[in-house]
């Protein structure tokens, strides 16, 4: 035995019994051997030793705590007490606890009394018992989890006590048990059979008047303290003493005989799918222990979802297992009044034979019978509709021969040692088999595409899909089209979605009621943000406050927005399901349209800072759009510090995001805001070869600006655009659209504007391999930069000058413009530019001075943490390597390359490495490796078409 926990908490270090000290890991050590060998996360612990006052060091504490409950039990390498992401469990033999010495032994006990050994039975029954050395735990700190197991192992003891007491009365050991009873009945003045007990035992051993007496005090303590009177079997055995029977006296018969109920509804006949929840609850329901604490499962998950449905499914299939019957319980939750505990338990106590005056008054009084009678029996509970855990908690069964089936629209977290499960919406196959066996295989069969589109509109939700096919069935004439197309408009959707007394909204309706008016609202302006995940902090600016967690939490408990993921960023990304979106947007109508245009307002305000600060953490570029009016609004320091620390995974996580902010800044206004969050992620765009998203960006807020007659942010959109048609080689396109932007930023007076959109189209025309226009428009925007004073682009632009006069085989010309740009970049501080210069003037050196001037540049960008900029400098410096046929420094240079590209998802730029690799090998004669690497650029150019042509 290595713990004992049947009075206060003991570990054996092997030489002997122990304490520990602290009571934290006093509390731990406890709270793991309570779920043993149940892995238990560092949330979940935290939750356990310090409630909702966790510090923030709490994972650290906790692992400081494994460590020293590690070397208290000579375990260091973790094999009894061991780490299993994303916690830690304890595993235990059979008899590495007194609680589970003390199981099997009582366990014997049992047995010898039913098979008529009460010798035998006593002795097994008193060594058991003899372990107890005060309360269980009785020396660590209270915690949920600990005062439910507490309470459990108390009641264990009081019911070992009893068989003990019953195998001593069997044994004719009466007289020397009226202390003992005396006592107990003390302590459990409540107790009904420890008074029966004495009582009988007063009167085998000759003291009748004593055993009439005690009646007379346990009748007066019952109806003193419950206001009842005694149950049926006390007062039986009190008339059968007044009697002088001693053989009625002692029958052991109860008076309240509990009869087989049988109380579940019918099962659903076209039950679907759940194939994996199903097997879980199965598998709780059949691996049940009497010495373990009661099963308790609970199903949640949102209105419409199948909760019930799973549920008595589920039940219906364990029946068997429990052949004393099966109790099934409305909680009505979602109900305006729930019922209220006592008055369920006092349906209960009737189910189970227990009537009239019988029935205890009071909460505590009515569950302690409904304990009572449960205890020993193999019932199987299902509370349906649960409103809370505190509805929940007085019904739970007392030991492991019973199991519940809790289901719930919230999420019960508070039930100690319940087993969770979340459903979400049927699978597509699972959702297709329900709507085929309702409405038919035949008609699902002629209209295929018309019943897939009826399903996307039900959003798999298996309520809306019950009535979506309740509804062609009872309409037989009508084909799916008819359906599909009154459930394609989403404004009508909910009102389609209704069958007699079965309609979507008003099981919406049911759980949106119960929250609170803040939640309420935040609920109706989250469906305004579109299908897109968005992170939690949205709710803030929505409700105009710097936090709103408790308001998502009620969301997300009440099972009305989801949690999907956790992006690469470390937010949590929620979303509304379809429909539930829909019918938020019907209950934003009821929301002052100035008050929803606010809070969009608040919300595109912070998407813009940032976004705005993030783009500011990426390396410098050309595309870097000029600073609008529009308003901005500080997003907490938390969400904005993390995507400054790491704004590319940032961006990759809020992409359909902005894409979503941009679109409902062009609906809700202003379109200045619009054309602010397009461009502000052109760097990463840029960088990242996200050109659809770029240009879908760009295209929805060129419509607001245009209705909106903002000229400059009309100019704007137009310059990223066309950049977005010269990477996909549509010249002409990109031509007459930096035209558009070169005049737009002309007649707003914006010269650096101006300015970088012709040095787009010099860009143009150095595509199409025409260096004269190329180098009269670079220089002309040099001269409109310069005018503007942004030298930073003005250097860039030299850089530009230079590389464009080296194509044209005038070195000595570009390497004065490199030069020029090399010492303003080194004058203005400005190392990312400085480096860029480098890599770009490289081109007109000798190979040992270019390989330093690209070392140069590797440093810096290094340093400054542009990896795509790395990227392209070890391209330069594999290709010097190359045309020295230095193979051993071109492969490892060009494979890094590649690998950065990859991993930021530049296709080209990584296909353009595995050519060059090729021609390394090609020219060394290595055919077979030239072929490989060739292979991989077509494939990936491919990809890239592919993407292309289909707008992915």
């Amino acid at each position: 035995m290595k713990f004992r926990l049947l009075g206060p908490l003991q570990v054996h270090d092997g030489t002997g019994w122990t304490g520990i000290g602290a009571a934290k890991p006093r509390l731990l050590l406890a709270t793991l051997l309570v779920h043993a060998p149940q892995v238990l996360t560092v949330d979940r612990i935290g939750c356990e030793l310090w409630g909702d006052h966790r510090p923030k060091t709490a994972a650290t504490q906790v692992h400081g705590y494994i460590l020293r409950l590690r070397r208290l039990l000579g375990d260091r390498e973790g094999r009894v007490l061991g780490t299993v992401a994303p916690g830690y469990r304890l595993l235990l033999g059979e008899e590495d606890t007194d609680l589970r010495v003390f199981a099997t032994q009582v366990e014997d006990g049992h047995r010898a009394l039913r098979e008529g050994d009460p010798e035998r039975a006593a002795d097994r029954l008193a060594g058991a018992l003899a372990l107890w050395r005060g309360p269980a735990f009785a020396d660590v700190p209270a915690s949920a989890t600990i005062s439910a197991a507490a309470g459990r192992l108390a009641e264990q003891r009081l019911d070992a006590i009893d068989a003990r007491v019953d195998a001593d009365l069997e044994c004719g050991r009466h007289a020397t048990l009226i202390g003992e009873l005396a006592r107990l009945v003390e302590e459990h003045p409540l107790r009904e059979r420890s008074w029966r007990r004495l009582m009988l035992a007063q009167f085998s051993a000759g003291r009748t008047a004593e055993a009439l007496r005690t009646y007379q005090r346990a009748r007066e303590l019952l109806v003193e303290e419950l206001g009842i009177e005694p149950g049926a079997e006390l007062r039986e055995l009190h008339q059968r003493i007044l009697e002088g029977d001693p053989a009625r006296a002692g029958s052991g018969q109860p008076a309240v005989v509990v009869p087989r109920i049988c109380q579940l509804p019918a099962d659903v006949p076209d039950f679907t799918g759940r194939r994996e929840e199903l097997d879980e609850l199965a598998a709780l329901l059949t691996g049940r222990s009497p010495e373990e604490p009661p099963v308790v499962a609970v199903v949640s998950g949102g209105p419409g979802i199948g909760k019930s449905t799973l549920a008595l499914h589920a039940a219906r299939r364990a029946a068997g297992n429990f052949p004393d019957g099966q109790l099934y319980l409305d909680l009505e939750g979602t109900s305006p009044q729930p019922r209220a505990p006592a008055v369920v338990l006092a349906e209960v106590l009737h189910a189970l034979g227990v009537t009239g005056a019988a029935v205890p008054e009071g909460l505590g009084a009515r569950a302690a019978l409904y304990r009572s009678l449960l205890t020993g029996r193999r019932m199987l509970l299902v509370l349906d509709d649960a409103a809370g855990t505190e509805q929940v908690r007085w019904l739970q069964p007392p030991t492991g021969t019973c199991a519940a089936i809790v289901t719930s629209r919230g999420v019960l977290t508070g039930l100690p040692g319940a087993r969770h499960t979340e459903l979400d919406v049927l699978d597509e196959p699972d959702a297709h088999a329900l709507f085929t066996r309702i409405v038919g295989a035949d008609r699902v069969r002629r209209e295929p595409a018309d019943a897939a589109a009826i399903l996307r509109a039900c959003g798999h939700l298996p309520l809306a899909i019950r009535i979506a096919a309740g509804k062609l069935l009872g309409r037989p004439a009508w084909s799916l089209r008819v359906l599909g197309e009154r459930l394609d408009d989403e404004s009508r959707r909910l009102s389609e979605l209704r069958l007699g007394d079965l309609g979507v909204r008003a099981s919406f309706d049911l759980s949106v009621h119960n929250l609170a008016p803040d939640a309420g609202h935040a609920l109706r302006l989250l469906g305004l943000l579109g299908p897109q995940t968005v992170p939690g902090w949205v709710i803030g600016p929505l409700l105009d406050r710097e936090h709103a967690e408790d308001e998502l939490d009620e969301l997300v408990d009440a099972n009305l927005v989801r949690i999907v993921t956790t992006d690469g960023n470390g937010e949590a990304r929620y979303r509304l399901h379809d429909l539930l979106r829909a019918y938020a947007v019907e209950g934003a109508e009821s929301i002052p349209r100035a008050e929803r245009r606010a809070a969009v307002g608040r919300l595109l305000a912070t998407w813009l800072d940032l976004a705005s600060r993030a783009a500011d953490a990426l390396p410098p570029s050309l595309f870097r759009p000029p600073r609008g009016s529009a308003p901005r609004r500080r997003a907490p320091a938390d969400v904005w510090g993390r995507a400054v620390a790491d704004p590319v995974s940032w961006f990759e996580a809020e992409r359909a995001g902005l894409l979503g902010a941009v679109r409902l800044a062009a609906e809700w206004g202003p379109a200045e805001s619009a054309w602010e969050l397009a461009a502000v992620a052109v760097s990463y765009y840029d960088h990242h070869s996200r050109h659809e998203d770029w240009q879908r960006g760009h295209e929805a807020a060129l419509d607001a600006v245009r209705r909106d007659g903002n000229r400059l942010g009309e100019a704007v959109l137009l310059r990223g655009i066309a950049q977005v048609h010269i990477y996909r080689d549509r010249m002409p396109e990109a031509t007459a659209t930096m035209e558009r932007s070169v005049e737009l930023f002309r007649q707003v007076g914006d010269k650096l504007g101006e300015g970088l959109a012709t040095a787009g189209l010099g860009t143009i025309h150095r595509v199409l391999c025409q260096p004269g226009p190329a180098l009269e428009q670079a220089e002309r925007a040099l001269e409109l930069v310069a005018a503007a004073g942004d030298r930073h682009t003005e250097a860039q632009l030299m850089s530009a000058i230079g590389t464009m006069r080296l194509a044209q085989d005038e070195p000595e010309k570009a390497r004065s413009w490199f030069a020029e740009a090399l010492s303003l970049c080194r004058t203005l501080g400005d190392r990312h530019r400085e480096a860029v210069v480098l890599r770009e003037m490289s081109e007109s050196q000798e190979p040992d001075t270019a390989l330093g001037q690209l070392r140069a540049a590797l440093r810096i960008f290094r340093d400054l943490g542009d990896d795509r900029c790395v990227a392209y400098t070890l391209v330069k410096s594999g290709e010097v390597h190359a045309r020295r046929a230095d193979r051993a420094h071109a492969v490892p240079d060009l494979e890094r390359a590649a690998e950065i590209f990859r991993r930021n998802g530049s296709r080209l730029d990584e296909a353009r490495c595995w050519e060059l690799l090729g021609s390394v090998e090609a020219d060394r004669g290595n055919t077979p490796e030239a072929r490989r690497y060739l292979d991989r650029a077509r494939t990936l150019r491919r990809s890239v078409a592919t993407s292309a042509g289909s707008g992915a």
